[in-house]
């Protein structure tokens, strides 16, 4: 069953840390820009302001979308203090709100171990309540992911360009534990199988509507 919709006119993005999105969704990034030319992206970073981390975001997400009009804001919240400052988080997604209403949202996971990610997961649906939200995953050495409930395949060659990209824009983080192609691709891996296709990303949905109409299209008694 499909859930991402069949136009997809303007995304937005979110992240705690410069590289969340591009780790958690940027194969799903390369893919969807590519089917909708000239997508509005609009992205939003709380951590990272005014330092190399930020220039290393609006880098790399130039190129994890690519012929998308992309808009890119990276605030100065202290690293592990965003659930102490989760009025300014909330304050700018609202901001984000102003500018109309996404087709489709990219956020941290609801069941993210991280505090900065869970907090910033938490407010989504506080400001954003009729959109899909797709919350990526990311590895970490501090609990084993929950399992995800929406799978994204990948080509094989679009899985290279996502981990190479990475290396290339994300010099500083090189030197991570987690941050390397046998992890990137594992994770891959193990997602593909999980949706019977050599490699997939995945994403935690908390709640979705079926349409009744569509679901008609399938009763053969109409």
């Amino acid at each position: 069953m499909s859930l991402l919709p069949e136009r997809v006119d303007r995304m937005l993005l979110l992240g705690a840390h410069s590289s969340d999105i591009a780790v958690g969704a940027g194969g799903a990034l390369l893919e969807l820009c590519r089917a909708h030319p000239g997508v509005r992206v609009q992205a939003l970073v709380l951590i990272g302001g005014g330092s190399l981390r930020e220039e290393e975001e609006r880098s790399a997400l130039a190129a994890f979308c690519p012929g998308g009009r992309l808009e890119v804001s990276v605030l100065d919240l202290p690293d592990g203090r965003v659930p102490s400052r989760w009025e300014r988080a909330k304050l700018a997604l609202e901001e984000m709100r102003s500018h109309g209403e996404p087709d489709i949202i990219f956020a941290p996971s609801v069941v993210d171990a991280r505090p900065d990610h869970r907090t910033l997961a938490g407010l989504v649906p506080t400001v954003f309540s009729d959109q899909l939200t797709l919350g990526y995953e990311i590895l970490s050495g501090r609990a084993e992911p929950a399992p995800p409930t929406a799978y994204l395949p990948l080509a094989e060659p679009v899985l290279r360009e996502k981990v190479a990209k990475l290396h290339e824009h994300y010099g500083s983080q090189r030197d991570r534990s987690w941050f390397d192609a046998e992890v990137f691709g594992g994770l891959a891996r193990l997602r593909g199988v999980r949706c019977h296709a050599r490699y997939a990303e995945a994403f935690h949905v908390a709640e979705f509507v079926l349409g009744v109409a569509a679901l008609r299209g399938l009763d053969p008694e109409g």
